[in-house]
């Protein structure tokens, strides 16, 4: 009897690409969840996640409208290595437990974008794990563009994560993000072509 669902967790680095391969995996029509989002959420004012970060770091870092600056929390934490952990264990069990939910609701294959899969060991949650890797260069230049950071914060931030090699090794399938979007998206479909065969079809779900 075939189980109903079979989830697996989409990982990477910063700038890595993993929110185009989720987005790929959407467009073929996977169910998917977005830890960002969830994140994003969470911290939106009135949520739980909002008054744990408050909590945390006062309302320093908060905007004249009251809104969390996303920003100035990017680069408290980044810099500071007690921050980012304090942050995390304010927010991950929110986040986790969210997720949870939503993948409950769902069935077949369902794609879970977790950012910090393998650095908070939560890869036995999953039935398989994917990794969407890329050279420290090329990560470095779309970190710069996308975020608009110069090299030194760029570099700061891709530190705060496992190097990729590390998280190669625990990965179960990495597809390397060196080319362009097409190239991507080619894998993607390759690799969802190989699951859909492998566990009966992917219905649409609620993605997140």
């Amino acid at each position: 009897m075939r189980p109903e669902r079979f989830v697996v967790g989409l990982t990477g680095g910063i700038g890595t690409g993993k929110s185009s391969a989720l987005d790929a995996f959407r467009r073929l029509g996977a169910a998917t969840v977005s830890l960002d989002r969830i994140a994003r959420e969470q911290a939106e004012r009135g949520r739980e996640g909002y008054k744990a970060i408050v909590k945390n770091f006062g309302t320093c870092i908060l905007k004249k409208d009251l809104s969390i600056d996303r920003a100035l929390l990017g680069r408290v934490v980044f810099n500071d290595h007690n921050a980012r952990a304090g942050l995390e264990r304010a927010t991950h069990p929110l986040i986790l437990k969210e997720m949870k939910k939503l993948i409950a609701r769902m069935n077949g294959v369902v794609i879970a974008d977790v950012p910090l899969l393998f650095e908070k060991g939560l890869q036995k949650k999953f039935d398989a794990t994917i990794l969407i890797a890329c050279k420290p260069d090329k990560q470095l230049k779309r970190i710069m563009k996308r975020d608009g950071l110069d090299p030194q914060e760029a570099r700061r931030r891709m530190a705060a994560q496992w190097p990729m090699a590390k998280k190669q090794r625990l990965a179960d399938v990495a597809i390397h993000n060196d080319r362009n979007l097409a190239y991507l998206q080619k894998k993607i479909r390759e690799y969802h072509e190989g699951l859909t065969l492998l566990h009966g079809g992917i219905p649409h779900g609620n993605d997140r």
